[in-house]
């Protein structure tokens, strides 16, 4: 693979000071666009195909809602079931071609369904919804339709988050493109220790602590619970960095440029005191998709509680089949959608309880519900990480019924709460604005931030082959 761990912590900066080195607009949009399209090719050169190929769909379709605005929703459909159709073939015909033949052999029918040697395109999942987010929002008239084509294209492929994110919505990006941005010094700045947050987010926490949960999770009948466990809490922040990290890259890298996307993490996993809020506050751009564009729609007007559990679990199924061809995904969505489900019951119930002892505010309170939070959504992820549902089954059985004591040296990942603790600590400083001196004093705290970053990604950090776990969508 072209992008190692090394190469992406070179490639964003490079293009963003050859971004700054073309001042006139127009060529810095075809530049963008060309490096985008050059990024994706680095994976698979013919993939650029089908970026190219949801582009043209959607544009089109959004043209054609204009100017035939009494079939716009034949042209709605038109674009969605296509661009449905290239994402199902690539990522799910294979794996549903499996599932039919495995269930027809259950029912005593032989048959053989036919396989396409086809690898996933990167990102395509991401790059998918953006433009139906697009094509959608013409349709509601959330947003003008866009003549330029490449301008449109630009929006589609935005080469900082087209493969893994911020999914970001027309309303937010497309007109940004046509803003003239000159270099703002404190942008760059910001820019530069978001993007070195994210290498630090992906290079340190993530990829040392990879080492310990692959150790497990590979070999899961091998560990007793309270290693699987261990590994399981150590996972939780290994998705996070990865994930998150990728998300900062990409809106410093942005920053840098002078664009503003969507924030996508806000500190989920020290601070969620529900799972409703861990939602609220983690893959925001993909939460608020599904909410936007299946949720609401879905429940339409009704005011049946019980339609809206219907819908609310509905939709983190839909999100788990997003994620990838895999039952853990689905499983795992599953049991997110029946927490969602319970709370949506409780919520005026709680509301009530908390009000009559006066507990809103409490910090004990609110900690006690952090951490309930952090065990409920660490089993779900329990079924994300595992490499089969029995594997994840077997590793809530063997956390629940065999925690007895093993020498402190078996147990995996004990370095990496170093890590976890630094995170906690950086994160905790955000959560409450406790950054008086860093407003005061701007630049200097920038500096030893970016210098302090920047040491300790090139000291302790795994420089290698470790892709983003999000690539795979």
């Amino acid at each position: 693979m072209l992008f190692n761990s090394l190469s992406f912590l070179l490639f964003f900066p490079t293009v963003c000071a050859v971004y700054f080195a073309i001042k006139n607009n127009n060529w810095r949009n075809y530049f963008l666009l060309g490096a985008s399209y050059y990024f994706y090719m680095c994976w698979e050169p013919v993939y650029a195909l089908l970026l190219l190929a949801s582009t043209a769909i959607t544009y089109c379709a959004a043209l054609m809602m204009e100017n035939r605005p009494q079939k716009k929703k034949a042209f709605l459909t038109v674009s969605i079931v296509l661009n449905l159709a290239i994402l199902f073939f690539f990522k799910y015909f294979n794996w549903a071609a499996e599932e039919v033949t495995a269930l027809m052999d259950v029912l005593g029918v032989r048959m053989e369904t036919p396989k396409f040697n086809v690898l996933l395109p990167v990102g395509i999942s991401f790059y998918v919804f953006q433009a139906l987010g697009y094509s959608i929002d013409v349709y509601r008239g959330s947003v003008k339709t866009e003549k330029n084509f490449f301008i449109y294209a630009l929006f589609v492929s935005f080469f900082p988050q087209l493969v893994a994110g911020p999914i970001e919505r027309s309303t937010n990006l497309l007109k940004q493109f046509y803003e003239k941005h000159d270099f703002n010094p404190e942008k760059a700045i910001t820019g530069i220790n978001l993007m070195l947050w994210g290498f630090f987010l992906k290079l340190v926490v993530a990829d040392n602590l990879a080492v310990a949960v692959n150790q497990v999770y590979n070999n899961i009948h091998d560990y007793s619970g309270l290693s699987v466990l261990m590994a399981s809490v150590l996972f939780c922040f290994q998705l996070y960095g990865d994930f998150a990290g990728y998300s900062y890259i990409a809106i410093g890298c942005s920053r840098v440029m002078g664009f503003k996307l969507m924030d996508n993490f806000l500190r989920p996993y020290f601070f969620s005191v529900s799972v409703q809020d861990f939602w609220k506050r983690n893959h925001i751009s993909l939460t608020t998709w599904f909410m936007d564009y299946v949720y609401y729609p879905m429940v339409g007007a009704s005011v049946n509680i019980y339609w809206w559990c219907f819908c609310i679990f509905s939709t983190f199924v839909i999100s788990g089949f997003w994620h990838g061809a895999n039952w853990t995904y689905v499983m795992s969505f599953a049991i997110f959608g029946f927490y969602l489900v319970i709370c949506i019951l409780k919520d005026k119930r709680q509301k009530k309880f908390e009000k009559k002892h006066n507990l809103k505010n409490a910090q004990w309170w609110l900690w006690l519900n952090r951490g309930l939070t952090f065990i409920l959504v660490m089993t779900a992820l329990i079924f994300f990480r595992a490499n089969n549902i029995e594997d994840g089954f077997f590793a809530v059985k063997s956390i629940v019924t065999d925690m007895h004591i093993v020498p402190l040296s078996l147990i995996p990942g004990k370095k990496c709460v170093l890590w976890i603790a630094m995170l906690f600590v950086i994160e905790y400083v955000i959560e409450y604005q406790k950054f008086e001196f860093v407003k005061k004093h701007f630049l200097v705290s920038y500096t030893l931030m970016s210098i302090g970053l920047a040491m300790t990604v090139l000291m302790f950090g795994q420089f290698g082959e470790n892709q983003f776990i999000y690539f795979q969508f």
